[in-house]
Order: structure tokens, then sequence, then C-alpha cells
């Protein structure tokens, strides 16, 4: 478990550190992330990996990690209220624009599939 903890850890480290260095305008966390995925489907790493258990157990307590940002909107609530419109209108349009983003994509596979769906409802009787 801690060696999986270390590997999770030293992922997003070197994400920081990429950040920092190219000063990208991308958080160092999601750097890290992409790393740790190409390197655990480089390396092919089986379910019984520490990092993968490390990471079943982290995900086994999610719940947790919700908790700072909780915290955080109870504590800049007067500001959240003072911009309230901004704030609505970011989410709605970041909203709209994941959902069109995901049937653009689902979109471009099927046909990339060659059209194939499945089965029409009426069929699967």
């Amino acid at each position: 478990m801690l060696v999986g903890l270390i590997w999770l850890l030293a992922c997003q480290l070197v994400g920081e550190v990429v950040v920092r260095l190219t000063d990208a305008p991308i958080p160092g966390a999601v750097v890290g992330m992409v790393l740790l995925f190409v390197v655990l489907r480089w390396r092919r790493t089986p379910d019984s990996a520490p990092v993968i258990r490390a990471g079943d157990y982290l995900l086994g307590h999610l719940q947790l990690f919700f908790v700072p940002a909780g915290v955080g909107v109870l504590a800049y609530l007067g500001a959240l209220r003072a911009h309230a419109l901004p704030v609505l209108v970011g989410m709605l349009g970041s909203w709209l624009l994941a959902i069109a983003t995901v049937g653009w994509a689902v979109t471009a596979l099927i046909r990339r599939r060659g059209g194939e769906t499945g089965p029409a409802p009426e069929e699967i009787e």
C-alpha cells in the first residue's frame, strides 16, 4: 500500500515540476494523472500491483475528498452570492459544452465503427 501511495505522489510531484518548469496553464495534478496513466498502460500493470490497490482503496473513500470542496464553498459563500450570475452562466455553459463534446465523440466513434449501434429496442424481444 505504501509503495502504491508513493507512486501516486511521485507522479503528482513530477506533474507539478513539469508545470512549474514549462509554465503550462494546466494543473500539475492533471499532468501527473496523465503521466500515471501512460506509465500504467505502457507497463501493462496487473490488477494486483500496489499502485492499483492504493488507487482502489482511495476510490473506496472518495466521498471524503469532497469535504474540503464543501468547506471552500461555505467559506466563499459571500463571494459566490455576489457573483451568482457569472458563476451560474459558467456552470451552465461548461455543462452544455461537456454534453455537446460527449455527443460529438459518441457520434464519431459510432461512425468510425461502421455505424453499428447494436440491435434496436424492438429487435431485442
